[in-house]
Formats: C-alpha cells, structure tokens, sequence
C-alpha cells in the first residue's frame, strides 16, 4: 500500500470510530430516555456505556498506530533496497569498465578507491542494521575506559575519510580530557552516525561543528553542531525513534541512525536530544555521558 492509500485508511478509521462512539452515545441516551424506570439496567447501563466507549477508542488508536508502524516499515524497506542496490550497482558498473577496457594505472587506481569507497558504505549500512538489533541486548562486560576527546577527534578523522571533505569542513573543539566507561565501539559508533547525520543534512556547503565539553564534575556534554536543513519543531520528539523519516526530506538513509543514537547513550546511562531555530537554521545534537575521574 502506498502512503497516500495508508493515509486514506488511517483517516477510515478515525471516522468509523468516531461514527461508533456517536451511535453508541445516542443509543445509549435513548435507551434511557425510553427504559429511565427500569433501576436496575440503567444503573448496568451506566457502568457499561464507559466500557464500551473506552474499548472503541482504544480499538481505534490499535489500529492507527498498526497503520502507521506498517508505514515506517514499508519506508525502511524502500531505504534499505536504495542503500544496498546504489554501492552495488556502483561496483558492477566499475568492474565491467574494467573488465571491458584498457586503462592506464592511474585511472585503474581510482577506480579501485571508488569500489572500496562504495564497500565501506555498504559493509556499512549492513552493520548499522545488524546494531539496531543488537544494541538494546548490549552487555556491560565490554566497557572500559575511553578518552572521549579522543575518540571524538578519531571519529571526525574517520568521516573526512570516508566524506572525502577538506580540512575546515568538520571543526573541533574542546581543550580538556574527559573519562567516561563504555563500549568504545558503541560509542564511536553513536558519534559516527551524529556526525554523518550533520553532513548528511547539510547540502553542498558542509560546516560541521563538533565539541567536547564538561558540564560539571560528573557530566561531559559531546554537540555536534551544523548549518543545515533544520528540523521542525514538531519532529523534535519522534526523530529518535526507530524507522522515523521526516516528511518530505529527501534524504539518504534507514532511519536507524538516530535510533541508534539514543539506544547506545541510554545504556551509558546518558541522554540525547536534539535542538533546531526551524527550517534552514542548522541542528544541534547533545550528547551528555556520566564522567569518571581522569
């Protein structure tokens, strides 16, 4: 089903619910208007016309919220198909240009370097699926001591790599040494996907600001700051949730990244949230972690 055809049944149901409790409320007045002598049902009347009421909304919110999650679902779906079949795709077409045609050293080379850009983004999205699944069943066993400026610094090099971004398009900031005990992998990967969101959502001109910084003796704060699209304040609350799509962005992706995100930093015993001036004034994304002593 389509979202236009998902659509029309969610709006369906609203009104066949709403249609239900109207019937149902104008029974149930006539029936006591016309039986008002009769004690005993009245009194049955009244404590089951709320039960059934209840029932029906709650009937209907079932069935919304089942329409809406079959939605999400279809639109992963569609993103994962994209994602896998584009590097792919991309593979093939240099292999059979290389297959079919001499080329000088060079230009072999460089399409070497594409091909394995294109698998690292698969290998990728396949192990971002694979950590949605298994994040939340995360063990405390593989947690050790990490410096987080360190880490961060690791995963800024690690984008411009794989972003082929110059210098000055992610800049960092943050003078002191903060602890924190974690899985390292984990929360790499949680900065990864903030810091690829920020470019993901940037456009052409890619200025990504991230910071490490001390809240106070207990609490270190990660931000990862962009001039980009903006998220709409009504999207703040549901864009950590799994499969979430902003309406109308076009944008690469599963809609795990986020998802993940806040999976990692809550089993860290942290929060993340999300800040935005609107449309075309940037995001900022804070991390907050518990710190330990250094």
């Amino acid at each position: 089903m389509d979202a236009g055809g998902q659509r029309k049944s969610i709006a369906f149901f609203i009104a066949l619910g709403a249609c239900l409790v109207a019937l149902a409320v104008t029974l149930n007045i006539g029936w006591i208007v016309i039986n008002w002598r009769t004690g005993i049902m009245l009194v049955l009347g009244i404590i089951f016309f709320p039960l059934i009421i209840a029932g029906m909304v709650l009937n209907t919110i079932f069935l919304v919220r089942e329409i809406r999650r079959n939605e999400q679902h279809d639109n992963f779906i569609n993103a994962m198909t994209h994602e896998l079949k584009t590097p792919i795709a991309s593979i093939r077409l240099y292999l059979e240009t290389l297959k079919s045609r001499q080329l000088d050293e060079s230009k072999r080379h460089e399409f070497y370097d594409i091909m394995l850009a294109d698998s690292d983004r698969l290998l990728g999205t396949i192990e971002q699926v694979l950590r949605a699944g298994r994040v939340p069943r995360a063990s405390k066993h593989n947690r050790t001591r990490i410096e987080l400026a360190q880490m961060v610094q690791e995963c800024l090099a690690i984008t411009r790599r794989r972003h082929h971004l110059p210098p000055d398009a992610l800049n960092y900031s943050g003078v002191e040494k903060p602890t924190v005990m974690g899985d390292r992998e984990d929360l790499q990967s949680a900065v990864l996907n903030l810091i690829d969101n920020a470019i993901k959502y940037s456009g052409t001109q890619v200025r990504v600001k991230v910071e490490v910084a001390r809240l106070d003796p207990k609490r270190v704060a990660i931000r990862v700051r962009d001039q980009g699209i903006g998220i709409p304040d009504t999207e703040l609350k549901h864009i950590f949730k799994r499969f979430y799509r902003i309406p109308g962005m076009r944008a690469k992706g599963t809609g795990l990244g986020l998802f993940i995100v806040r999976s990692v930093i809550r089993k860290h015993g942290g929060k993340v949230f999300a800040e935005s001036d609107g449309a075309g004034r940037g995001s900022l994304f804070t991390i907050e972690l518990p710190s330990i002593p250094s």
